[in-house]
């Protein structure tokens, strides 16, 4: 599952960074605070997905329990983060320290204020080539929704359970959808979808084939 302004605008684009992790103009690699969100995404991953393991035994009431209280706790360690090291680009964690911290953020719905501020930061790393364009794109469409408006990507999706199909949520230009995709990376929408009610099938396989139903409902793409 999971792509140099000059030091003084470095300095002040990033809320708070701290001056001993800038070394000669560079942002000095920091292993510890990847290690630290390596660690936070192992259990945000349990907790966005289905009940596994021991999880299955939890019932309903407990599971969300677990939920909420694994990411109300890592939004408040994020937010820690982000006040003093901005948003994390490659420099500061790698790739993988960033796209951990970008998808926690992405999973703190509770909290859009958060993550618009995250959002406006990133924007300021992508366009330096520090963070993924494509990520970019996801937290632009979950802000967006978080807050009234119709999202532009299309990556965030709801599910046709009586076809196993997903479905973009609110979509501002849907005609236009794809030519933005491409700008950012992105494969295009209905090779996603297709993706998504796929993935949506495996995880409820035994329900939909009590239904008779065998298989998702797909969409044509170019390749079909």
């Amino acid at each position: 599952m999971y792509k140099v302004f000059i030091l003084s605008v470095l300095l002040m684009g990033c809320k708070g960074k701290d001056s001993k992790e800038v070394e000669k103009g560079k942002v000095v690699f920091n292993q510890a605070l990847a290690d630290e969100l390596e660690r936070m995404v192992e259990v945000d991953q349990i907790a966005a997905y289905i009940p596994q393991g021991k999880y299955k035994e939890l019932s309903s009431e407990a599971w969300n329990a677990f939920k909420d209280s694994v990411f109300t706790t890592h939004q408040k360690r994020l937010s820690q983060i982000f006040e003093k090291h901005g948003f994390v680009g490659f420099d500061l964690a790698g790739e993988n320290g960033s796209r951990d911290f970008w998808l926690m953020v992405q999973h703190s719905d509770h909290v859009p204020g958060f993550q618009k501020e995250v959002l406006d930061q990133m924007k300021v790393e992508v366009d330096k080539g520090n963070a993924s364009p494509s990520n970019y794109g996801l937290l632009v469409d979950r802000v967006r929704l978080n807050t009234g408006r119709p999202q532009i990507y299309g990556t965030q999706v709801d599910y046709n359970w009586e076809l196993c199909q997903a479905f973009p949520k609110t979509l501002e230009d849907s005609l236009n959808v794809n030519q933005r995709r491409e700008a950012i990376g992105l494969k295009p929408l209905e090779e996603y979808l297709n993706q998504m009610s796929e993935m949506h099938f495996e995880i409820n396989k035994e329900m939909f084939l009590k239904k008779g139903i065998k298989g998702p409902k797909l969409y044509k793409t170019v390749k079909n």
